[in-house]
């Protein structure tokens, strides 16, 4: 089995959703080639040789910085055919659930997204798919001869398993309907750890009363290095960016520890952040919905709460 891994990046990083792609790939015991679009570090792409990946391959094409869906998925058939691959894997991601769409459509493979685990080819190609906002999973037969996997977040714990690699340039046949879509303007997420892509997440809602007192979270996050998170209501007000929005219509999450501030616990926040591995909810009413869905959970003042929670970290560091 020859197996396509397409890598994404952030600011010439290679993101920890992609290395998961890759071990991912590693494990289905298949050929596996990486490929990254646009400007990507070398030594980022040297290092997937770590995580699995027989081959890597560079587009590097000027033209696929901004990210551009049609023209990505362009690259990627191509890669499948140049490379004689049947598979391609790629991470869940705002870029990469409508690229693995395109490609499909592209190359009538079978496609499945959230996939939670490795594929049952004991009878067949079946698949675990996270559905419902992750309250449900449902296995799912493809049966196409190509196939394209969307991987949910921690589908594949990280581990090496090779040594870095040289990488190959590959060289794109692009037209300009490949460009019909242009990105006249962005607005990139700030922070030093990033939503998606974080491992401890630090919310705050209401309960944090105004803007002004969202620096004991920013301090909380900081000796956690936990990316910052808010519910709807609070990005609403702009006491937050709206990319700090986690929820049903936000950014939904999967870290290894969520920790939620001052939030009551509506289903539309409960279906962004259920995938967590542990929640931790800190309010001051024991009535709030959020205490259902806790791992763990404190009653009291966050105000008070935090500050020492904080303090108490740094001294068990």
């Amino acid at each position: 089995m020859n197996i396509l891994v397409f890598v994404e990046n952030a600011e010439g990083k290679i993101k920890k959703t992609s290395i998961e792609a890759v071990v991912y790939a590693q494990a289905m015991n298949g050929t596996v080639t990486a490929i990254a679009l646009g400007a990507v570090d070398q030594s980022e792409l040297e290092a997937l040789g770590k995580y699995g990946a027989k081959k890597v391959l560079h587009a590097a094409d000027s033209k696929l910085d901004q990210g551009i869906i049609q023209a990505y998925a362009s690259v990627l058939v191509s890669a499948m055919k140049d490379e004689q691959a049947d598979t391609l894997i790629l991470a869940n991601s705002s870029l990469g659930t409508p690229v693995a769409a395109r490609v499909a459509a592209k190359i009538g493979a079978s496609l499945a997204s959230n996939v939670v685990e490795l594929p049952d080819t004991s009878s067949g190609f079946i698949v675990k798919r996270s559905i419902y906002t992750g309250k449900a999973f449902a296995l799912v037969e493809l049966k196409n001869a190509k196939k394209v996997l969307g991987l949910k977040k921690n589908a594949a714990e990280i581990k090496e398993v090779g040594a870095a690699i040289s990488v190959t340039p590959y060289a794109t046949s692009l037209v300009d309907a490949d460009f019909a879509t242009k990105i006249t303007s962005s607005e990139k997420a700030t922070g030093e750890v990033l939503l998606p892509e974080a491992n401890i997440v630090v919310s705050g809602g209401r309960g944090m009363k105004g803007p002004e007192h969202w620096g004991i979270l920013e301090e909380l996050a900081k000796t956690l290095h936990a990316a910052t998170g808010c519910s709807k209501p609070v990005s609403d007000m702009n006491w937050r960016p709206h990319h700090e929005h986690v929820g049903q219509t936000g950014v939904k999450v999967a870290p290894q520890l969520y920790i939620a501030v001052g939030i009551s616990g509506a289903i539309q926040h409960l279906a962004g952040v259920n995938s967590s591995k542990y929640i931790v909810v800190i309010n001051k009413d024991p009535d709030a919905p959020f205490f259902k869905a806790a791992d763990y959970g404190i009653v009291g003042d966050a105000f008070e709460i935090i500050p020492k929670l904080t303090e108490a970290i740094k001294a068990a560091k």
